[in-house]
């Protein structure tokens, strides 16, 4: 239907499954209507099957990047979430990784813990890593302002304090290093058709004012 009307869209995605449609994905992004963008939180095969056991594995989410990318799609790698103590060291792993099988772009996100979430990770921190777990709740505290969330719209993405800024430093050094700094292409709105179903009800609306 997307491509029918000429709808343009970006898809982010942790599963494989996106390359089912490949070849229209490919046919789209040519005439400048799609992207997509691939989150990889990490390359530990035994870490993603604890944080994201319903998700695609780490390799197969490379091998979704690499079809993409052959079929001609603009692919934008998401390492997201960081979490400090956790999945921070393979930072430059992953975008490393991720260019090689032919992403263009990338971009991360620091864990965010709002509301119940908060409590969800605490639980989930201490089951899986209890070794680990206070030092990444003080790191995570250390980048929210001493808090477990800071919902401030300007930093609630990256944080801020030492801990985050070493995290954004190392981030753009590695997509200078692996290529990643394509230009975001924009999608091309102009070519959009409106459903007749759709257009006879704005005719409808014209009508009424």
């Amino acid at each position: 239907m997307l491509q029918r009307f000429r709808h343009p869209f970006s898809i982010i995605t942790k599963s494989v499954l996106i390359t089912r449609d490949a070849d229209i994905l490919g046919a789209m992004a040519a005439e400048g209507l799609a992207s997509a963008c691939v989150s990889i939180t990490t390359l530990d095969r035994g870490l993603a099957r604890a944080m994201e056991p319903r998700a695609s594995t780490p390799a197969k989410r490379l091998e979704a990047i690499r079809r993409l990318a052959d079929a001609g799609v603009p692919v934008t790698v998401g390492f997201a979430p960081v979490i400090p103590g956790l999945n921070d060291h393979e930072l430059e792993a992953v975008l490393e990784a991720a260019a090689k099988a032919g992403a263009v772009s990338a971009m991360y996100v620091t864990l965010r813990l709002p509301l119940e979430i908060k409590d969800l990770f605490r639980e989930w921190l201490a089951d899986a890593r209890p070794d680990r777990a206070a030092r990444v709740m003080s790191l995570i505290r250390q980048t929210r302002g001493g808090r477990d969330y800071d919902p401030d719209w300007s930093q609630r993405m990256k944080g801020t304090g030492p801990v985050a800024e070493l995290i954004g430093a190392r981030f753009r050094a590695a997509v200078k290093r692996y290529g990643l700094d394509a230009p975001r292409r924009p999608v091309d709105e102009t070519k959009f058709r409106v459903p007749p179903d759709m257009k006879k009800q704005l005719d409808l609306f014209d009508l009424a004012s």
